[in-house]
Parts: structure tokens; C-alpha cells; sequence
């Protein structure tokens, strides 16, 4: 399988994953033929890359990181509750109704992290962006439990953040549509409108008994910054919540990585490289320093440049080196072809990752 930019789709290609409208529902199932029809209607719906059949690749299999079962009934809760309160003339409704359900989610969310001896944070399985909201929540509760995971939280404290995760956006039900999908920048005054679902989230929240408070926290300050720069209140790094620094973090990566109505999708390393402009300033050193060792920058089936001028697609990930894969070798330094060979990057430390590229060689620099 390889990973493709939907800019650079072929007529007669077929689909090697599957891909989810906004309600986990399948909307176009894995050995699917595209045509120049499906093609125009993927770059329509908003999905920046997807992966395709490749003969060369054919054994390279992509595993989710939730098992569907899991991954469609977290979605479907989100989606629902959300729904409901969207649109509210206040913010009256609450979880008493649906606490258990959240909670059975994050057990299964839990369980199936759990499966995972090294869990990492991987490219997620593509959706269209009908509703970024629900998606979005879902992946920033990934990520920050993987994180999680890997610092050494208990089951207990996973489950408040992981929690706090999912309904870390809550509040942006309360804010007008228009604003929330707004297709361009917003004005100042849309801006504080946007600004105020923290607090929004954090009042929802902390009223509820089958809540942790600490969620509730995680919904107010997940866009506080270290050095006072975030909001709502500006808060400095001791000021701020170990939790909502990590959901920050996530929030901020999965933001990147996402194709948006105003914005093109980065790839994990060239958001991982974003994240590093804010070290120190934004975001704690030492947790961006464990999120690097536990995202996957180079995704599986991603095309690579190497230092040797060969390029190739990647295969095989180690979570211990996550930044230096398999490399399976198609083609040598003047492009031709070669009998494909398999390069670890782990162990062959002369050699590095220079470039991405897409199927026609268009290079993506990464420095």
C-alpha cells in the first residue's frame, strides 16, 4: 500500500483503505477503482491523501489504531451529543444521560490501546471533513493517550484526560455554525467568539457529577501556552495543567495534520517540525520531546527522498526509532528503476530521510 496525495491520483488506481464520512460510515470501501468521477469528488470532500493498492508495496498493511467497532461508536456518541447541544439558546443540557456511554467509549478506547505493546501515534484513518469537530475530538483523545501511555499515567488518570480530550471542544457547540466553519480568517470579534469555547466547555462540564473536574479543566485550558501568550486567561507553564499542556500539544498536532476548508493538510513530520518552532515558548520541551519519540513523522507507505539521492517507500517502523524506518528502495539516484530492496535507516546511520515526494516526484522539502 502506498500513500498518495489526492492531487496526484490516477484513473484506475484502487483504494487501499477505507475511507469514513463523518459518522464512521464507510464512503468508499478499500479495492474501490477510482475514476476521474471519484477522483474530483475525494479533492471535493476535503481529504488531502489516501492510501492506494501498489503492486510493490502489496504487503505493507495499514492497522488502525481502534479497532472499527470502537473507533464508529466513539464517533457516533460524540456526533450525537454534540448535535443535540448545538444550537442551544443556553447552556442548560448536560451529560446525565449519556456519562455511561462516554465512559463505556473510553473503556473500549482504552482496551484497544491496550492490545498494543509500543502504541504510537500513526496517520489516522481518513475522513471526510463534513464535520471536522467530531473527527477532531476522536484524534486528540488518541494522541493525548498515547502520550499518555508513554509517561506512565495509571488507567485512572488516562481515563480523566482521555476524557478531558474528548470533550475538550465542547463549548464550540455553543458558538454560531457560521463562525466554527468559517471558510477564511476570521474578524477580531468572530475570533473572541471562538475564543470563548474554553470557558463555555469548562462551565458544561464542571457541572456535571460523572465528570471529572480535571476534564472540565482540560476543556478551559487546552489553548493556554507556557508562556502566557494562549487563552482564555493568559496563564504562564506552572499555572497551566500537566493534562491540558499534553492535549495541547495533540490539539495543536492533529489541527496540522487535518485537511481543512482554509487549509491543506501537513504531513506528520513537516507538523512535528512546526510544533519545534514553539519549544520552550508554546509548549514544555521535554513533552514535545516524547510526543517526536512516539509519532510516526514518516507514515507508513509514505514515498521518501534518500541522502543517497535513491528514493523508496516506507515499510516497516520501529517504535524505539520512529524517525528512522524500513525503506523500501524503487528507484535509484537518476530516478530509474531498481530491483526493490529494503534499507533500515535504524541501523544504516550514514543514510537519511531528505525529501518526500509524491508519485511524480514533485518534492516536498522538509528543511
Amino acid at each position: 500500500m502506498r500513500l498518495v496525495s489526492v492531487n496526484r491520483l490516477q484513473a484506475g488506481m484502487k483504494l487501499g483503505k477505507k475511507i469514513y464520512n463523518d459518522e464512521g460510515l464507510v464512503l468508499l470501501s478499500d479495492g474501490v477503482e477510482l475514476t476521474d468521477a471519484l477522483i474530483k469528488r475525494l479533492a471535493k470532500i476535503d481529504i488531502g491523501y489516501i492510501y492506494i493498492e501498489d503492486s510493490l508495496t502489496e504487503d505493507v498493511e495499514i492497522t488502525g489504531m481502534l479497532q472499527d467497532e470502537t473507533r464508529n461508536q466513539a464517533l457516533k456518541v460524540v456526533r450525537n451529543q454534540f448535535q443535540q447541544m448545538s444550537g442551544a439558546s443556553g447552556i442548560t443540557k448536560g451529560f446525565y444521560h449519556l456519562d455511561k456511554k462516554f465512559s463505556k467509549v473510553m473503556d473500549s478506547i482504552l482496551d484497544d490501546l491496550a492490545t498494543q505493546e509500543d502504541p504510537m501515534i500513526m496517520l489516522l484513518d481518513m475522513h471526510t471533513a463534513d464535520n471536522y469537530l467530531y473527527a477532531h475530538s476522536l484524534n486528540v483523545c488518541l494522541y493525548t493517550l498515547v502520550l499518555g501511555i508513554a509517561y506512565g499515567y495509571s488507567r485512572e488518570e488516562l481515563r480523566v484526560i482521555g476524557l478531558g480530550a474528548l470533550l475538550h471542544d465542547i463549548g464550540k457547540t455553543q458558538i454560531p455554525v457560521k463562525i466554527v466553519q468559517k471558510p477564511g480568517m476570521l474578524s477580531d470579534e468572530e475570533f473572541r467568539h471562538m475564543q470563548a469555547h474554553t470557558e463555555i466547555g469548562y462551565r458544561i462540564l464542571k457541572e456535571e457529577p460523572n465528570i471529572p473536574l480535571l476534564a472540565a479543566h482540560c476543556a478551559l485550558q487546552h489553548h493556554e501556552r507556557i508562556d502566557g501568550s494562549g487563552y482564555p486567561r493568559g496563564l504562564t507553564g506552572p499555572q497551566i495543567h500537566e493534562y491540558a499542556k499534553w492535549l495541547g500539544v495533540a490539539d495543536s498536532y492533529d489541527a496540522m495534520t487535518s485537511n481543512r476548508i482554509y487549509k491543506k493538510a501537513m504531513l506528520p513530520h513537516q507538523a512535528v517540525e512546526a510544533l519545534y518552532v514553539g519549544s520552550g515558548t508554546l509548549y514544555e520541551q521535554k513533552q514535545l520531546e516524547l510526543f517526536r519519540d512516539r509519532v510516526a513523522i514518516y507514515p507508513l507507505g509514505l514515498t521518501v527522498k534518500l541522502s543517497t539521492g535513491e528514493s523508496g517507500v516506507v515499510v516497516k517502523i520501529d517504535p524505539s526509532t520512529p524517525h528512522r524506518p524500513v525503506v523500501r528502495v524503487l528507484n535509484g539516484p537518476e530516478g530509474e528503476p531498481v530491483v526493490p530492496f529494503e534499507l533500515d535507516l535504524g541501523s544504516k546511520l550514514s543514510v537519511v530521510i531528505v525529501d518526500v515526494t509524491d508519485e511524480d516526484g514533485v518534492v516536498v522539502r522538509t528543511t
